[in-house]
């Protein structure tokens, strides 16, 4: 009977180690594996797009007491820390006189509320006397960089160079689609905008009088990503031409470069975008030819220049610089002169509330 007993304590306490060790095993390897994965400890979390409309049929236009721009305020999410992309959409549609016949610059903008300055959120050209409604939601674009500035109420700015009294009627929302992001925070400072219109933009091949191209920039310490965000487009028909006819700056293609501590780090290429497989088609100009880096219907295409490292604490020297070239002063049509409008942003990314980083001449 004591055998018998003897025999059965050691079968169970056999089978307590066995489950017991089992268990452990199981709970070693989740540990191993970033913790127990559970839906009870770690349940699926309810993510979700949300949309913010602001500018809604807004008329913008020239003459008529109409005006090119629109400044309005508007209250979006009120906190994008648990936001991993935030997406800009335009839609243009006729008024009741049509739309206006020209491709022209145009952008949306966003009041830094510290600097009250006008930050550039995206820029796009219109299209030849057409509207958007063959895109679903319009022209987008991406507006992450923005994602702590576009938060709570704001301040934004509708801006196309429309020189007619027809123009156009403007929308604009966003959607911000919540996740996990890359970094919960986000800071920019803006280092070079001469975008206030085409031609407002830094003359190219002739004097850069009064236009500051180079930046000291400061990084603060608990930067975790550091890169550029710049968009640039070439207005002017100066000669002398190209080889192949093209004049400056909105048909040459160029190939510009960013210097960081005077040695070249960045390239803008700009070059042809596919004017030919244009989503909004037929319109009414020349809008299949590829231009310099744009297209009429289009956004200008954002340029993000990610530095290899955080640059954490570290100050560095910014030059923009445009490939050489000299304008002779002759032009193919009535404009004179060749301009580059230009906007660049400096933006960091951290795990901890961040301060923007500081620029200098």
């Amino acid at each position: 009977m004591k055998e018998i007993f003897l025999k059965t304590v050691i079968r169970v306490s056999f089978c307590l180690m066995f489950i017991l060790g089992f268990s452990y095993c199981s709970s070693s390897n989740d540990t191993e594996n970033g913790g127990n994965n559970s839906e009870e400890n770690n349940p699926p979390q309810d993510f979700k797009t949300l949309n913010y409309k602001t500018f809604s049929q807004t008329r913008i236009a020239f003459g008529a007491g109409l005006s090119q721009s629109k400044i309005a305020t508007f209250t979006l999410n009120e906190d994008n820390t648990n936001v991993k992309s935030v997406k800009m959409f335009i839609q243009l549609d006729c008024p009741s006189v049509g739309c206006n016949i020209w491709d022209v610059y145009a952008n949306i903008s966003i009041k830094d509320k510290k600097t009250n300055k006008w930050f550039e959120l995206g820029r796009y050209i219109t299209p030849y006397g057409v509207d958007t409604s063959q895109l679903t939601r319009g022209i987008e674009i991406d507006v992450t960089d923005f994602k702590t500035m576009l938060q709570g109420q704001v301040e934004l700015r509708a801006f196309i160079e429309t020189w007619g009294d027809d123009g156009w009627n403007l929308s604009v929302d966003f959607d911000f689609e919540e996740g996990i992001p890359d970094y919960p925070y986000y800071a920019v400072s803006e280092v070079i905008a001469y975008n206030g219109l085409s031609l407002a933009g830094v003359p190219y091949g002739s004097s850069t009088a009064g236009f500051d191209l180079t930046k000291t920039i400061a990084i603060p310490s608990n930067a975790f990503s550091t890169h550029l965000r710049t968009v640039i487009s070439g207005w002017g028909h100066a000669t002398p031409a190209d080889s192949d006819g093209r004049g400056c700056a909105e048909w040459c293609f160029r190939t510009h470069q960013i210097k960081i501590d005077n040695a070249p780090k960045f390239t803008h290429e700009l070059k042809p975008i596919g004017c030919g497989s244009n989503k909004i088609n037929p319109q009414r100009g020349n809008w299949s030819p590829d231009r310099a880096g744009w297209c009429p219907g289009m956004a200008v295409p954002v340029r993000i220049d990610k530095f290899d490292r955080a640059n954490s604490n570290v100050t560095f020297n910014f030059e923009y610089d445009f490939e050489d070239w000299v304008s002779d002063g002759g032009t193919q049509s009535g404009q004179t002169g060749a301009f580059y409008a230009i906007s660049t942003y400096v933006v960091v990314k951290s795990k901890t509330p961040i301060d923007a980083p500081i620029i200098t001449n």
